[in-house]
C-alpha cells in the first residue's frame, strides 16, 4: 500500500444504526493506533447537517459527501432510514457518481437497501443482515443473495451481515491492506476473540433449531447442543419430552423438518466446526467431544455433509491458527464439549471457552 493513509468514508444518515457506524470506526481507529497513518476515517452524509441515529445519538458529520476527496474506501451503513424509499433513492445516486472513483464499496447489513437500488450491484454476490435477505431479495431480484455468509466479496464491491458482522468485515479489510498481524492486533483490542471468515455463518445451528420450535423441541435442541456426548437415543430423548418414542419422532421431525438423527449429526458437526476453527485440539479429540464413536465416523460425517474433511476445513477457515506454546507445558484439550486448557497433566481450566487466543 501506499506510505500515504487509507481514506475510509463512511456514509450517515437520519435513522442510521449506531452500531454499523461505531464498528468500523473504532477497528479502523485501532489500526491507525497500532500503525500510525495507516487510516482516516471520516463520516459524511449527503448534506453535512447533523443528524439523529436510530438510537438517538446525535452525530456532526465531517462534511457533505461531495465535499470529501479521494474516497478510497466508502462504506453505507444499515439502518431504519435507510429503508424510505426517498432517502434510499438519493443516496443511490451519489454511489453511481462516485463509485468509479472509489477502490472499494461496501454495504454494512441493511446499508444494501441503497447500494442494490444503484444498480451497482445487479449480478453479484451480495449478504445482508438475515432478518432483510429474503426483502432484499424480493426487491432487487437481479442480485445473488447468499443470506448465510458474514460477508461477501465480489470485485470492488462488498456486503457485510447484519449489525457486529460490519467488525469481522473491517478486519477483512484492514488484513487485505496491511496483512494478518494488524488485522489480529485490532482485533485483540476489540476483544474480538476469533476473527471470523467470510464464508462462515450469521448464526449457530442451535439457533436455527430453536427459531423454528418455541415449545418443548426448541428448548430440547438447546440442550442437545450442550450434552452433545450424552446418551442421545430416541428412547432417552423421548423421555425427556414426555412422549412415547413413536410419538417424539413424529413430532420432532413436524417442528423441524428433518428426524432426530439428521439435527443431532448437523448439531454435532456445528460443535465440530466451531473447535476446529476455535481451539488447536487433535480432530480425534474433537471427534469425541462433540460425541462421535470414532475420528473415522467423524470424517467420514464431516466429509459428507461439507464436501470436505476437518484437516482441510480447518486450514480454509483457521488459516493463523498456531499451536500454543507455554513454558508451564501448557496445551488445549476439550472435555464435555467445550475447550479447557490442561496444564502439566491437571485439569485445570483457564476460562478459554473454545474461543481462539490472539497472543
Amino acid at each position: 500500500m501506499s506510505d500515504r493513509p487509507i481514506n475510509v468514508v463512511l456514509l450517515t444518515y437520519p435513522g442510521v444504526q449506531t452500531l454499523d457506524i461505531a464498528g468500523p470506526l473504532d477497528a479502523f481507529t485501532a489500526a491507525s493506533q497500532a500503525r500510525p497513518d495507516s487510516y482516516s476515517f471520516r463520516t459524511v452524509s449527503l448534506t453535512g447537517a447533523p443528524l439523529v441515529t436510530e438510537s438517538g445519538l446525535k452525530i456532526t458529520p465531517d462534511c457533505a459527501l461531495y465535499e470529501m476527496p479521494g474516497i478510497d474506501t466508502l462504506m453505507v451503513p444499515g439502518g431504519a432510514g435507510l429503508r424510505s424509499p426517498g432517502v434510499a433513492e438519493e443516496i443511490a445516486q451519489a454511489l453511481r457518481n462516485l463509485a468509479s472513483g472509489c477502490r472499494r464499496l461496501v454495504s454494512i447489513c441493511t446499508g444494501i437497501y441503497a447500494v442494490a437500488r444503484s444498480g451497482l450491484l445487479d449480478g453479484r454476490r451480495v449478504t445482508t443482515h438475515w432478518r432483510f435477505a429474503q426483502d432484499v431479495a424480493r426487491l432487487f431480484p437481479a442480485l445473488s443473495m447468499d443470506s448465510d455468509k458474514i460477508f461477501i466479496k465480489d470485485g470492488q464491491f462488498y456486503s457485510s451481515a447484519g449489525i457486529t458482522a460490519a467488525i469481522d468485515l473491517s478486519l477483512a479489510l484492514i488484513e487485505e491492506d496491511y496483512g494478518p498481524q494488524l488485522a489480529l492486533t485490532v482485533a485483540r483490542e476489540l476483544v474480538v476473540y476469533v476473527k471470523r471468515s467470510g464464508g462462515q455463518r450469521q448464526f449457530s445451528e442451535p439457533l436455527k433449531f430453536q427459531a423454528k420450535a418455541a415449545d418443548r423441541f426448541g428448548e430440547l435442541a438447546g440442550w442437545i447442543a450442550g450434552n452433545l456426548t450424552a446418551d442421545l437415543s430416541i428412547e432417552k430423548l423421548a423421555a425427556r419430552t414426555s412422549l412415547s418414542p413413536r410419538q417424539f419422532n413424529r413430532r420432532f421431525t413436524e417442528a423441524f423438518g428433518e428426524g432426530p438423527s439428521t439435527t443431532i449429526e448437523t448439531l454435532r458437526l456445528d460443535a465440530a466446526r466451531d473447535h476446529l476453527t476455535g481451539s488447536n485440539a487433535a480432530v480425534e479429540a474433537i471427534a469425541t467431544a462433540v460425541g462421535f464413536r470414532s475420528g473415522d465416523a467423524f470424517r467420514r460425517a464431516f466429509d459428507r455433509r461439507f464436501g470436505l474433511g476437518p484437516s482441510e476445513y480447518r486450514r480454509r477457515f483457521a488459516p493463523m491458527l498456531s499451536p500454543r506454546r507455554h513454558s508451564t507445558g501448557r496445551r488445549d484439550t476439550i472435555f464435555n464439549g467445550r475447550a479447557e486448557t490442561k496444564i502439566n497433566g491437571r485439569g485445570e481450566t483457564n476460562d478459554t471457552n473454545d474461543t481462539l487466543a490472539i497472543d
